[in-house]
């Protein structure tokens, strides 16, 4: 999960490891030009889900609606048709996602309900999304890394 906004007001997040089955060729195509031809469109959480928000690296952060980090943010959706592609690196497109009340994703945090680690770049735009939980938890290290390596479904360990 990558928290993209977190305030006063809730906050917002995108599941950066969820692929859905269609392409974003298919869902979305007037998106196609922003990522390879064959990308997926993933599923950001269950938030919105018939939404469709674009996370990109730009080459001015300014021009990011909602900046996550470094220069990576949301694109605006009142972004023109003929600038969507303008001033963006890479981009990934998500259906749907996570959002969390005032206080409420602030409560989850105070329980240890979250493994907490600082996002790169890589992350965002992983070239493997679903290998992506195993990678970061392994980067964490510790006790983490040997979460990382647990199969999906422990009764086959």
């Amino acid at each position: 999960m990558l928290v993209v906004e977190h305030s006063e007001e809730g906050a917002l997040g995108l599941v950066l490891n969820r692929p859905s089955e269609a392409k974003v060729t298919e869902a979305v195509p007037q998106l196609a030009e922003l990522v390879d031809g064959d990308a997926d469109l993933l599923v950001g959480g269950p938030v919105g889900q018939s939404a469709v928000i674009v996370l990109a690296a730009f080459e001015n952060p300014g021009d990011a609606a909602l900046l996550a980090f470094e220069n990576v943010g949301l694109l605006g959706g009142d972004t023109p048709p003929v600038e969507i592609g303008v001033g963006v690196r890479e981009a990934r497109v998500f259906a749907g996602h996570s959002g969390w009340g005032p206080g409420q994703l602030d409560g989850e945090l105070e329980r240890g309900d979250w493994i907490l680690e600082p996002a790169r770049y890589a992350d965002a735009f992983a070239q493997e999304p679903e290998q992506l939980w195993s990678e970061v938890l392994s980067r964490k290290g510790g006790s983490y890394a040997l979460i990382a390596r647990m199969p999906a479904d422990p009764s086959v360990n």
